[in-house]
């Protein structure tokens, strides 16, 4: 048997049924983006990048990591060097990367956006840069452009309730854009009462409702403000980043003490006891809020955020010093899932944890609270495979666990959770994997060759079982 071509028409589809299953439909399907962190700014605009550099290294901090163990200075990633000088730098790191999902990405993102049928290394670098330049020229470059080459019909910003949405206003009222860009609720800043900012924070939330924000339940108050006027501009789906999942039931007297208490004494930050409190408080008024809208709850935990400090007090936060956590969250989850489910307000709810570890645990919990009254197949999820886990081996895993665990078919997929405007190739990505997986399976045996159920499974998991999972305004497909 002959080596395969480099990332081929088949790529990573080792069986006749996968390629089947992904060149009849999964190939086929639009793309739905339920949880990134795209500028909506930039789509009301319709921006159009200088060069290469500007759309792949800004911000992404996933490159960022792989650059420094390269041996890459930081002036050549965050620093002052040229953007031509940091492009450089990426292409020697990336010739390195055998087996790093970024190597994939890159490369699915120059031959669909690009054309660029190559690879790229320190010696192609001038012709990738001058090519890709040259590219970007074209109004077909746009950022409006780059998200329909995918045929993205829909996707999620992530937004502090402080925030006016304007720029959404202006997309939903733009003629000339079919995508719908919704936004959804990002409350973590309402939430981290350890943060030195906090009461800062406050005052801001504050004046965006017109109130002072006094008490605990004034807070509340507020954010079912802000929940209202965001429902108002589409959103169907809130979103939480947690280290842990805490579940530390207290009385409302101890919440309103221990609210008082960071507001009255500035200096004296909570401890983990009373934070765990708090917390716990905050995320069950925000579940059962959630399940009065209809809304979906993300869970994102076990990440252990800014580990190196030195780096950390220069750069900043989200600058690729984070890790996967150790803490064991599947208790606290399952308890917390239940409070809210004795009190009939447990929301539709996505769990995602950083801890590939988890994975057979949150299918057994998530087991525990599916609503066969509900009329919402599979109301309780588990995420995609997150972050350090999206690639081969940790999606393969994730839906492989969910398979064993649950229902594999009513899985709601892939989500980009990127800051690039060229990473649906990631959906191309996942759904290779996810025909693969299937087709490997068929014709082992382990699945009967029933076509219209494979079609079903395949359009569901790539983008209709979102659709209806949302409730988002774009239709199913076929």
């Amino acid at each position: 048997m002959g080596t395969k071509s480099f990332m081929d028409q088949d790529f990573l589809l080792s069986t006749e049924t996968a390629k089947k299953l992904y060149h009849d439909w999964a190939e086929r399907m639009p793309v739905l983006d339920y949880h990134c962190h795209i500028n909506p700014e930039e789509i009301a605009l319709d921006r159009k990048f200088d060069n290469i550099t500007q759309v792949w290294l800004k911000g992404d901090h996933y490159k960022w990591r792989q650059m420094r163990a390269n041996g890459v200075a930081e002036e050549y990633i965050t620093g002052r060097a040229s953007d031509r000088e940091k492009f450089q730098k990426w292409a020697e790191t990336l010739s390195m990367a055998v087996g790093n999902p970024l190597y994939y990405w890159s490369h699915l993102e120059l031959k669909r956006y690009f054309g660029y049928d190559g690879y790229l290394n320190g010696d192609t670098a001038e012709e990738v840069w001058n090519l890709c330049n040259e590219k970007l020229k074209e109004d077909s470059m746009s950022v409006r452009n780059l998200i329909r080459r995918y045929r993205v019909t829909l996707l999620c910003t992530t937004d502090d309730p402080s925030d006016d949405l304007k720029w959404h206003q202006a997309i939903a009222a733009d003629p000339y854009c079919e995508l719908k860009v919704l936004p959804a609720f990002r409350p973590d800043r309402a939430m981290n009462l350890e943060k030195l900012n906090y009461r800062a924070y406050l005052s801001w939330l504050g004046e965006t409702v017109g109130m002072e924000i006094d008490s605990f339940e004034r807070l509340k108050e507020a954010l079912r403000k802000r929940m209202d006027y965001f429902q108002s501009m589409g959103c169907r789906a809130a979103d939480h980043g947690l280290e842990y999942v805490p579940f530390a039931p207290a009385s409302d007297r101890e919440i309103e003490r221990i609210f008082q208490k960071r507001l009255s004494e500035p200096e004296a930050l909570p401890g983990r006891e009373d934070l765990d409190r708090f917390r716990t408080a905050f995320l069950l008024f925000c579940g059962g809020e959630y399940s009065r809208r209809g809304w979906a709850m993300q869970l994102h935990y076990g990440c252990k955020r800014n580990n190196n400090r030195r780096m950390y007090e220069k750069l900043g936060a989200d600058t690729g010093f984070d890790c996967i956590g150790g803490r064991n969250s599947v208790d606290a989850l399952a308890d917390f899932m239940n409070c809210l489910e004795c009190r009939d307000e447990l929301p539709k709810t996505i769990v995602y944890s950083l801890n590939p570890n988890d994975d057979t645990a949150i299918g057994t919990v998530i087991g525990c609270f599916q609503d066969s009254g509900s009329g919402i197949p599979g109301k309780i999820q588990q995420g995609s495979a997150w972050w350090f886990n999206d690639n081969k081996t940790g999606m393969t895993a994730q839906m492989t666990s969910l398979a064993n665990q649950g229902i594999l078919g009513n899985f709601i997929g892939m989500l980009t959770d990127s800051r690039s405007f060229v990473s649906y190739t990631r959906h191309e990505y996942f759904r290779r994997i996810l025909c693969d997986l299937l087709g490997g399976w068929v014709e082992n045996g382990e699945y009967p060759e029933d076509w219209k159920t494979l079609e079903r499974i395949v359009k569901g998991i790539c983008y209709n079982n979102a659709v209806e999972y949302f409730g988002f305004p774009v239709p199913k497909e076929g």
